[in-house]
């Protein structure tokens, strides 16, 4: 599966950005897909994952209540809408592709994508 993330940017604390990443290869629908991040010297994180369905989500404490995570297995895509960023959001994201919408929760993943930067300013 190959994955390409775009939409990162600068925003102000409060605003919102929508990041979007196209899944290609013959089996990426049957994938779950999400969307990670690691922010300069922390560990990566896990940010959001939903499953093939599109129905079945999953997010962090963190961003639960704030961002939505939706695809669309016509076109392939999984998208991230980050409302009410906070300065702590700041980190390059990356989209990924499992099996197993759990095991991206819990921190892994078979599939990455490249890195999209988001900067929050205060």
């Amino acid at each position: 599966v190959q994955l390409q993330a775009s939409g990162g940017g600068l925003v102000q604390a409060g605003g919102s950005l929508r990041l979007s990443c196209a899944a290609s290869g013959r089996t990426s629908s049957s994938y779950a897909l999400g969307w990670f991040r690691q922010a300069p010297g922390k560990e990566r994180e896990f940010v959001a994952a939903v499953g093939t369905d599109g129905k079945s989500t999953l997010y962090s404490e963190s961003v639960k209540g704030r961002f939505i995570i939706s695809r669309d297995n016509a076109k392939d895509t999984v998208n991230l809408q980050m409302n009410s960023l906070k300065p702590e959001d700041t980190a390059a994201y990356y989209c990924a592709a499992d099996r197993f919408v759990l095991k991206m929760a819990q921190g892994d993943s078979d599939y990455w994508g490249q890195g999209t930067q988001v900067t929050v300013s205060s």
